[in-house]
C-alpha cells in the first residue's frame, strides 16, 4: 500500500472505528473513501490536459461555474470541494442497500458516526452490496440495492466530482453539487427527513437562480409533471401496505394481500399511463421489476418538509443569507420542537408529503435519495 493512501485509510478509521465494532465493514469503508481521496485531480488541471476529452472538459467547465456559482449566489460553503475529479471506471461509486421487514413500510436504520442514523448502508463494491442484501432477505426480509451515482463525507474530506455524476443531465450534475453543499453548511444527525429536504430545497431553488442567472430554459415540466404522478403512485402503494400491515391478518393472508395490492399498483399505473400519458412507457421497466417493501423506501424521503423550507425561504425575503440562518435555529431544536416549527411554517397541521422527482435507472427509487453518506454501521 502506497504510503498516502495507508496515512489516509488510518485517519478514516480513526473517525469511524470510534462509534462501531464492525471493523470488516469500516475496513471497507475507509478503502473506499481513501481511493477517492488519493485518485483526485484537480478540475483545473483536467481541462487544461489536452488529452482529456472535449466532452468531459466541457461538463467540468460546468461543474466549476455551478460550485462558483453555489458559493457566491446560493450562500453555500467556499471550500476545496468540488473543485477535483475522479474518473472511477464503474458505473455507481455506492451501492446503497435498503432494507425492510416483511411486513413492515418502515425502514431498518443503520446509524453512522458522523451521519447519525439513516435507511441504508453504502457499500463500495457491488458485489458485497449484493451479498449484504441477501443475508438481510435470508433472515426474512425485503431488500433492494440501489445504485448511488454521487457520495458525500458532509465535508469531512474535499469530495471530488465524479465520473458517474457526469452520467445524468446538466441539471441534475449542477443540483447535486448544491445539494451537497448544503448538507455540508447545515446537517443534523438522526434527522433524515429534515436534511434531505432542506437539500433538496436547496437543489430545486438553487437550480431555478442558476437558469435565471443564465436567461436559459429550464427543466422540462412535463417530464417533471409525470415523475411526479408516478412516484405518487408509489406512495400510494406505500401507504396501502402501511395500513395493510396494521391489520390482524395471519401470515398467510398478509402475504396474499400483500402480493394483491403491489398487481393492483401494478394496474393502477397501467391506467394511468395509458389515460395521462399514451405511448409514454418510460416506467414500464420499473413497474415490471420485483417490488417490495424495501423498494418503496426512497420514496419521499427527501421532500417530505420542502414546503415549510420554501414557505421559510419567503419569510426571509429569498435572501439566502437570512433563508440559512432561520434553518440553523430549527437545526438546534429538538426533533419534536423542530417539526412542530416546520408543520407551522408549511401551514399545514401535518407535513404534506410530495413524490420523488426524478426516477433512477433502478427500480422504483427517486435518483435523488440513492446517495450516500460516509461511515454506515449497523445498529
Amino acid at each position: 500500500m502506497q504510503p498516502a493512501l495507508r496515512i489516509v485509510m488510518a485517519a478514516i478509521l480513526a473517525i469511524l472505528t470510534s462509534a462501531c465494532s464492525t471493523l470488516r465493514y469500516y475496513a471497507h469503508v475507509a478503502h473506499g473513501q481513501a481511493q477517492l481521496v488519493t485518485q483526485r485531480k484537480p478540475v483545473d488541471a483536467v481541462i487544461a490536459d489536452p488529452a482529456t476529452d472535449a466532452r468531459l472538459a466541457a461538463r467540468l467547465r460546468l461543474a466549476r461555474e455551478a460550485r462558483r456559482f453555489a458559493s457566491a449566489r446560493l450562500g453555500l460553503p467556499d471550500n476545496r470541494s468540488y473543485t477535483s475529479y475522479v474518473d472511477l471506471h464503474r458505473p455507481y461509486v455506492v451501492w446503497n442497500v435498503f432494507a425492510a421487514p416483511r411486513y413492515s413500510v418502515d425502514p431498518i436504520l443503520h446509524c453512522f458516526p458522523i451521519a447519525g442514523c439513516v435507511p441504508y448502508r453504502g457499500w463500495f463494491d457491488e458485489v458485497m452490496a449484493k451479498a449484504e442484501a441477501a443475508r438481510l432477505e435470508a433472515r426474512g426480509d425485503d431488500v433492494y440495492v440501489g445504485g448511488v451515482a454521487a457520495y458525500s463525507t458532509l465535508g469531512r474530506f474535499a469530495d471530488p466530482i465524479l465520473s458517474t455524476m457526469l452520467r445524468w443531465d446538466d441539471d441534475e450534475l449542477i443540483g447535486t453539487i448544491f445539494h451537497e453543499l448544503a448538507h455540508q453548511l447545515i446537517y443534523v444527525k438522526d434527522d433524515t427527513a429534515f436534511n434531505e429536504s432542506f437539500a433538496n430545497f436547496v437543489h430545486d431553488e438553487g437550480l431555478r437562480e442558476w437558469h435565471a442567472a443564465r436567461a436559459d430554459d429550464a427543466r422540462d415540466e412535463r417530464n417533471r409533471q409525470a415523475d411526479d404522478e408516478f412516484a405518487r403512485l408509489a406512495l400510494d402503494l406505500r401507504e396501502r401496505l402501511r395500513k395493510l400491515y396494521a391489520g390482524t391478518l395471519d401470515r398467510a393472508a398478509m402475504e396474499a394481500a400483500k402480493q394483491n395490492e403491489i398487481a393492483d399498483f401494478r394496474r393502477r399505473y397501467a391506467q394511468w399511463r395509458d389515460a395521462h400519458w399514451p405511448g409514454d412507457h418510460r416506467y414500464d421497466a420499473l413497474v415490471a421489476a420485483p417490488i417490495n417493501n424495501a423498494s418503496l423506501l426512497p420514496f419521499g424521503l427527501y421532500d417530505e418538509w420542502m414546503p415549510a423550507f420554501a414557505a421559510l425561504f419567503a419569510q426571509a425575503g429569498r435572501d439566502w443569507p437570512a433563508f440559512h440562518a432561520r434553518v440553523r435555529r430549527l437545526a438546534r431544536m429538538q426533533k419534536t420542537a423542530r417539526e412542530e416549527s416546520l408543520r407551522a411554517a408549511a401551514g399545514a397541521a401535518a407535513p404534506q408529503i410530495p413524490p420523488s422527482r426524478r426516477p433512477n435507472e433502478k427500480p422504483l427509487a427517486s435518483r435523488r435519495p440513492l446517495s450516500a453518506k460516509i461511515g454506515p454501521c449497523a445498529r
